[in-house]
């Protein structure tokens, strides 16, 4: 098909700009896999909508089947396989989410399934993959790595490639998700939706903007991964390290998905390690929800820029709940870590009996609950007389820990924050 102008409006709809997945794809879509996913959700959260200043409305998808919109996609794409296809099996390479909505949905219809995931994949995703009846391959320290082993191994085996992202029918899938959001919730007027590859916002900006073109698109990146961002914006920021939402830890965007997202979507943003944290923690303590990092990336978004959408009708898309449980208990106790509600300190007390009574008396009498004891007399820079005691407590908030700080000082003891003295 034609290329759009470069001069092209962001809101002209898919099928005008000459792009590869129009509107009626993603209808098509919505009817093809009507019978075999779920419908989830789409409400308002009074408490965040109050926390956020805007009215916030919370699609889902952690509550599919596999715990993730990419059974949409992945689901489309297996139903467009010719019988011989079927037959001979399927390829896919993925973190996680991908691979348990394609091996799930393969198993479910008859099609062998070949996974390769990269080093490092969570083992809840690995699991759970393997449980549906797919045969794993890790493979490749990225996602990059992986799928070049998948693309040989694929050819290899005559194999059809299930890609994660770039490709019409995946997107195509994915952007049911916009169907059904503004069904049920009609006076959204921006949707925030993170990205990886890009599939999801892309299928999602090609509905959405073809019923309401006013309708604004914000894309959400992890800033350790701003591989989409670097590509619309023109930038070279550094990719490294390990991201809390690897589901979105894509080097290297679809060709695809660059091109929908450059004709359709508004704006991309970028958040932190930290503010991951903080919306998957969130999602747990407000909506008592289990959403991974990359499913939180919207709601990371919103509380790290609320003036932006102030008093707007948001819509946030919880994309998946496949987390570690271990990583889950770290976020948490992270969480009140940095509210002030869980903290370590250090004190110089004299190495004599009836001390740790003392400190311990004082901190009952500060109302501070104490959750760990340790003392530490050897390696130290303390006086011979003296030992480091470290006491980790448990506060109402950053307020009462400033409280029982004092008290502590006014009672003559040395104390502080580790790191902070």
């Amino acid at each position: 098909m034609p290329k759009a102008p470069k001069n092209a409006p962001p809101d002209q709809h898919a099928s005008e700009a000459g792009l590869a997945v129009t509107p009626d794809d993603v209808r098509v879509a919505a009817a093809a896999i009507s019978s075999s996913v779920i419908v989830t959700e789409c409400d308002q959260s009074q408490t965040l909508s109050e926390i956020c200043g805007c009215h916030l409305w919370l699609k889902f998808e952690n509550l599919q089947f596999t715990s993730t919109f990419k059974e949409r996609g992945a689901l489309n794409r297996l139903l467009a396989l010719s019988p011989d296809e079927r037959r001979r099996g399927v390829i896919a390479m993925s973190a996680g989410n991908h691979a348990q909505g394609v091996a799930y949905h393969a198993h479910r219809l008859g099609i062998p399934a070949t996974i390769v995931m990269p080093i490092g994949t969570p083992m809840v995703k690995i699991e759970n993959t393997r449980r549906h009846g797919a045969e794993i391959v890790i493979s490749g320290k990225t996602l990059e790595e992986a799928a070049e082993f998948a693309r040989a191994h694929g050819k290899a085996e005559n194999l059809t490639m299930i890609h994660p992202y770039d490709d019409p029918y995946v997107i195509a899938g994915q952007g049911t998700i916009a169907l059904e959001m503004l069904a049920a919730v009609p006076q959204l007027d921006t949707l925030v939706v993170p990205i990886g590859g890009g599939g999801l916002i892309s299928g999602m900006a090609v509905a959405a903007k073809s019923l309401k073109p006013e309708l604004q698109i914000i894309g959400v990146q992890a800033q350790l991964y701003p591989s989409m961002y670097n590509a619309i914006k023109g930038e070279s920021l550094p990719m490294r390290g390990d991201t809390l939402a690897e589901g979105i830890a894509v080097k290297a965007p679809g060709r695809i998905t660059t091109e929908i997202i450059r004709r359709l979507v508004d704006d991309i943003i970028l958040v932190t390690e930290d503010q991951i944290e903080r919306a998957v923690a969130m999602l747990i303590a407000i909506e008592k929800t289990v959403v991974e990092g990359a499913g939180a990336a919207g709601l990371a978004a919103v509380l790290a820029a609320p003036e932006r959408f102030a008093g707007r009708n948001v819509g946030l898309v919880l994309t998946g709940g496949n987390i570690d449980t271990r990583l889950i208990a770290s976020v948490l106790t992270r969480e009140l870590a940095r509210e002030g509600r869980l903290t370590q300190i250090a004190i110089d007390i004299v190495d004599r009996p009836g001390q740790l009574a003392a400190v311990s008396a004082l901190l009952a009498e500060a109302g501070a609950n104490i959750i760990e004891v340790s003392h530490q007399r050897t390696f130290s820079d303390l006086p011979a007389k003296g030992t480091l005691l470290e006491v980790v407590i448990e506060t109402r908030d950053r307020v009462h820990l400033e409280d029982v700080m004092k008290r502590l000082g006014e009672a003559g003891y040395t104390a502080w924050l580790p790191g902070r003295r």
